[in-house]
């Protein structure tokens, strides 16, 4: 059965044993929004072990907090049992919980109004002890209670209460969004693993610019990318982008994300982080070497985030290979092959894509690149090769450096269309590499 149906199975079961039982959290905020949910968390005054009686299946995956993952084939809820929590000492998780039986001090221990919801799946019935609701109806995200306890308790939430806001197209309510700017700071706290996934989740859930303003207007951008910070007030040419600063130029195309990856989206934000360091007046504004520095500048984000060698590789080729774009009607045929398969090019397509939206909105050379992509077959972007190291040592070639100067040229002319086959790739080998001649008594 899908999580839906396991959700409404379990609270079924733990009904009839007597238990309270509610759908709570995210799930209910968003099926009274109208959508649908993807995970379904359950509250219940039942203590885990009883969970586990009536589940014997289950697992328990967090002892301490009383939380009970329920599985039916591919599909899983997590049951926890009613509790408060108190004296969080590490800004993540509460040193002290007390197992509660009444659902309202479980509420009371959330993040946000619009979270501290629940409901009764089968009659559609909500407890709401704070106004949630209300909340949902306003379109407003509120800390529970008072809102400096609240980011003091789980310093992530103030990545949180960004995220929803963004992602709902909330506004903060005051005094949090206020708690939120005084207390900014503490996300320095805050692991970098939990960090980059709650940053990923603003630039992939939707409402990224939205997102990214709130980061910049509480003061959680300069502490978690000062070098993002540093686009701000960073001019550019405007015949190449009328539409301002490096700043402004990321924000409209973090706007025009529609849920991307998360290699896509990061390289997105930091495809032009390069430039502020490498800004200069001469005759006009120039970003010389950007690309290099953005490079580098990526990769110390990335590594900071703790980002996978695999994300981290593709964002970097991302922002290396961004500006090549300009040149891709004037490439060779080899040039451009070699450049059209690269690794996940739809990316590097679809970031060109935004960057020219987002500036002079010229997309000739995207529709050229995107044309001559659907028109060449895998075959015709990395043929077989003609020639092996080992053919050029039966010709009397010496290994070394010499060899990849060699395998390049033949497979230049290959994706040229000017060898077909290996006795033609020999031949252009022997005319441009002549073989240095043997002295007597070599074997």
């Amino acid at each position: 059965m899908d999580s839906q149906a396991l959700a409404r199975a379990v609270i079924g079961r733990l009904r009839a044993a007597g238990h309270q039982a509610w759908l709570v959290g995210g799930s209910v905020r968003d099926v009274l929004l109208g959508g649908q949910p993807k995970d379904f968390d359950i509250s219940t005054d039942a203590r885990p072990d009883r969970i586990l009686e009536l589940f014997p299946d289950a697992g328990l995956v967090g002892a301490q907090f009383g939380v009970v993952l329920v599985r039916d084939g591919r599909s899983q809820v997590e049951v926890a049992t009613f509790r408060s929590d108190h004296l969080y000492a590490d800004g993540r998780r509460p040193s002290e919980v007390r197992f509660e039986t009444d659902p309202r001090a479980d509420v009371l221990r959330r993040d946000f109004t619009i979270n501290g919801l629940m409901m009764d799946p089968a009659t559609g019935e909500v407890l709401d002890y704070v106004g949630g609701r209300r909340d949902l109806e306003a379109r407003l995200v509120r800390a529970i209670g008072d809102p400096g306890a609240r980011f003091a308790e789980d310093h992530l939430r103030l990545l949180r209460a960004v995220r929803f806001a963004a992602r709902l197209g909330f506004a903060i309510e005051p005094a949090t969004l206020e708690a939120i700017a005084r207390h900014h700071a503490l996300i320095r706290k805050v692991s970098a693993e939990r960090v980059r996934d709650e940053l990923v989740r603003i630039l992939t859930e939707g409402g990224a610019r939205r997102g990214f303003e709130l980061l910049d207007s509480t003061g959680l951008l300069e502490d978690l990318l000062p070098e993002v910070a540093a686009m701000k007030g960073v001019e550019q040419p405007p015949e190449y982008h009328p539409e301002g600063d490096v700043w402004v130029h990321t924000l409209l195309l973090l706007e025009q994300l529609e849920r991307p990856s998360a290699t896509l989206a990061m390289g997105a934000l930091l495809h032009d982080v390069g430039k502020p360091p490498t800004f200069r007046v001469a005759e006009r504004i120039r970003f010389d070497g950007h690309v290099e520095e953005g490079v580098r500048l990526a990769q110390g984000i990335l590594e900071r985030l703790r980002f996978s060698r695999h994300e981290t590789e593709q964002v970097l080729a991302l922002v290396a290979n961004h500006m090549r774009f300009k040149d891709v009607l004037q490439m060779k045929e080899s040039t451009l092959k070699r450049f059209l398969r690269l690794p996940a090019f739809e990316e590097h397509l679809e970031l060109h894509r935004l960057d020219a939206l987002s500036s002079n909105r010229q997309l000739d050379s995207y529709e050229f690149a995107r044309g001559k992509l659907a028109e060449f077959s895998v075959e015709h972007l990395k043929p077989p090769p003609l020639v092996t190291g080992a053919d050029l040592i039966a010709a009397g070639y010496t290994p070394g450096p010499l060899f990849t100067e060699i395998l390049a040229a033949v497979e230049d002319a290959q994706l040229e269309g000017r060898v077909a086959d290996k006795a033609a790739a020999l031949r252009l080998v022997t005319e441009r590499f002549p073989a240095p001649l043997k002295t007597p008594g070599e074997p």
